[in-house]
């Protein structure tokens, strides 16, 4: 329990919501930050139970505006930083927008949070910034590798915060989760791309690559370690792996979706969906002793077991009418 104000930016995105959501629940005082726009939505956040979302203070608001960043700081003690753009695909279409989101949206953040004297930040990084395994699991001292403009924004963002460490003694933390999964997540990544085309009847399922190998993380162990990252002292200035520290390649995935949903599915080449070949990232394998050594964090869904068990969970919010209708299974979600 804190009494201590938390300011969660991206509170409206996938991990976002999930994270403001628990916070919320274990009893923190939390400002969600989210993305200014004129429908007055809130994102995912909009979905939550009015019980939890009445326990939240929000602020909309754009991360590239380093005074709105600023006045969304001001009175929080701790930043959980996850605002940004994801999407690989649109980073090929539109990477200039990466660089001012998720690097001068970092930048923003860190600044407030050396004027303001924040005790802690937790900045967001991601597995995309290793590339291509050059040996597995990946710890966290595995090379960096900009196998796309967006895996190099996310780069660049890591290394202004630990730049801020290092110059200005600023709090920060990185945590760096893998490829998370769960209710609520964006069509664009693969597992949501699967279910949504699958419960809509669809059996010939369109995917790009399927020889890739990932390390996927259910979205309430992701959630569990970001606060673990928040609240150990000895995470200021490290770099943090959250990951199951289990490979399964995209292929197989699907066919154990299928198998979890009862069908029996055909998987087709949908040659929009593909990367270019050297910016395909071939295989990620996560390393996450650093997380239980510093954190005493360790996945609850892990292995082939633990992702069945998320997988079931998620399907079945998936398989809820009302959330699938937020989906357009047919379409390519760049």
């Amino acid at each position: 329990m804190s009494s201590n104000k938390v300011l969660v930016t991206g509170a409206d995105g996938f991990i976002g919501s999930h994270l403001t959501e628990e916070l919320v629940k274990k009893g923190y005082s939390v400002k969600a930050f989210v993305y200014y726009n004129s429908f007055n939505s809130y994102g995912w956040l909009d979905t939550i139970s009015e019980k939890v979302k009445k326990e939240i203070e929000f602020f909309s608001g754009d991360i590239r505006d380093p005074f709105g960043v600023k006045e969304a700081m001001i009175g929080c003690d701790r930043v959980l930083h996850l605002a940004s753009l994801i999407a690989i695909p649109y980073s090929y279409h539109s990477p200039a927008t990466y660089i001012d989101t998720n690097i001068k949206g970092t930048l923003n953040v860190l600044q407030a949070a050396r004027e303001l004297n924040i005790a802690k930040v937790v900045h967001t990084s991601t597995s995309e910034v290793y590339g291509t395994a050059l040996y597995v699991p990946i710890d966290e001292n595995h090379p960096l590798q900009g196998q796309s403009p967006y895996s190099a924004s996310k780069i660049g963002a890591d290394q202004l915060a630990l730049s801020f460490y290092r110059s200005f003694e600023t709090p920060v933390a990185i945590a760096r989760p893998f490829n998370t999964y769960g209710p609520r997540q964006s069509a664009r990544a693969v597992i949501p791309t699967i279910i949504a085309q699958l419960a809509s009847g669809t059996r010939n399922i369109q995917l790009g690559s399927i020889h890739p190998t990932r390390d996927f993380n259910y979205i309430k162990d992701t959630v569990d370690g970001f606060i673990a990252v928040m609240n150990h002292g000895n995470s200021i200035g490290e770099v943090i792996n959250l990951g199951s520290n289990y490979e399964i390649s995209i292929g197989e995935t699907a066919n154990l979706i299928a198998e979890v949903m009862g069908v029996k599915i055909e998987i087709k080449t949908d040659d929009q969906r593909l990367r270019p070949e050297k910016s395909e990232v071939e295989r990620l394998w996560a390393e996450n002793k650093k997380a239980k050594q510093l954190l005493s964090w360790e996945p609850k869904y892990r292995g082939k077991e633990g992702l069945r068990r998320g997988l079931r969970e998620t399907i079945d919010w998936f398989m809820d009418k009302r959330n699938l209708a937020s989906y357009k299974a047919d379409e390519y979600n760049i």
